[in-house]
């Protein structure tokens, strides 16, 4: 019997130095997403979206930190709501902060779960070794257990995802200290590069063992800016020579048939940097191969 899909937006793009991103949610259901689910047979809930405090503290080396802390905890609670019924979470972006809020809620549901990471970044910095103390590049340290800890503290202890479970893909455009940071704790990385030797099919099938070791499920984040940005001009951090579109859907697609993938996020897809919404489209059909569609 299919999942219960949950469907969430989170209108967020105070974590990253461009705006635009806030409208993301939008785009990606203008591209078909519950119409498509929905003819795959999943029952659709659209639960709507998570909209961010008008105002919020700051800081330097953390940009609208109080916000960006106040959408997760929200975010927190609602996919926490939705794995307790048994749902599914697909969760929206905004911007790659968010992670952090859906992450957590996916680790405390089960604590043996790994993470897929596929973006042009690392986003494995904190507080101390950000260059730009945007919040969007700090999500998959943060739900790790290496800071910031205000990024997932929601009023309880908060569960961290084991590192050996956790894989990078299709990075490309990560800081020297953000390396020597994820080099030091034990995350499984996929450059660009690596890609290019191996293929994505012997990539994502190692992701997969490393992930799902033991037989738990696995979280999927998927930035729309790992891709090409010929491919998917929507988003707001470019980095050139990215995934191919068909490699993209390769990931998915073998995600899919892995049968692990317990709740995902789509994030960065900024419409207003975007060409007749084709970005939004690539992210709707994305997360619709992720769960099970195929070509034939």
């Amino acid at each position: 019997m299919a999942p219960i899909l949950d469907l969430v937006g989170v209108q967020m793009d105070l974590g990253a130095s461009k705006r635009g991103v806030s409208m993301g949610p939008m785009a990606i259901r203008y591209g078909g997403l519950c119409e498509g689910l929905r003819q795959m047979g999943f029952t659709v809930n659209d639960l709507g979206d998570i909209v961010p405090p008008v105002t919020g503290a700051t800081a330097k080396n953390m940009q609208n930190y109080e916000q960006v802390i106040d959408v997760n905890r929200q975010l927190f609670q609602l996919v926490s709501r939705t794995l307790e019924q048994g749902h599914f979470p697909i969760v929206l972006g905004g911007d790659h902060s968010i992670a952090a809020g859906s992450i957590s809620a996916a680790v405390r549901h089960d604590p043996g779960m790994g993470v897929i990471w596929i973006d042009a970044h690392g986003d494995w910095n904190n507080e101390d070794s950000t260059p730009s103390g945007n919040m969007h590049g700090m999500p998959f340290s943060a739900v790790c257990g290496y800071g910031p800890s205000c990024m997932v503290d929601y009023g309880t202890e908060p569960v961290f995802v084991d590192v050996k479970r956790c894989v990078q893909i299709g990075g490309r455009d990560i800081d020297t200290i953000e390396r020597q940071r994820m080099k030091a704790a034990g995350v499984t990385v996929f450059p660009i590069n690596a890609i290019d030797k191996l293929g994505m099919e012997q990539v994502i099938a190692q992701a997969i063992e490393i992930a799902g070791a033991g037989g738990s499920g696995i979280h999927l984040s998927f930035d729309i800016d790992a891709i090409d940005p010929q491919a998917a001009p929507g988003t707001g951090t470019v980095v050139h020579s990215g995934l191919t579109v068909r490699e993209a859907f390769l990931a998915v697609e073998t995600l899919a048939e892995a049968g692990k993938l317990c709740s995902m996020d789509m994030v960065e897809v900024n419409p207003i940097l975007d060409e007749r919404n084709k970005t939004g489209i690539l992210a709707s059909e994305l997360i619709q191969s992720a769960l099970g569609k195929t070509v034939y």
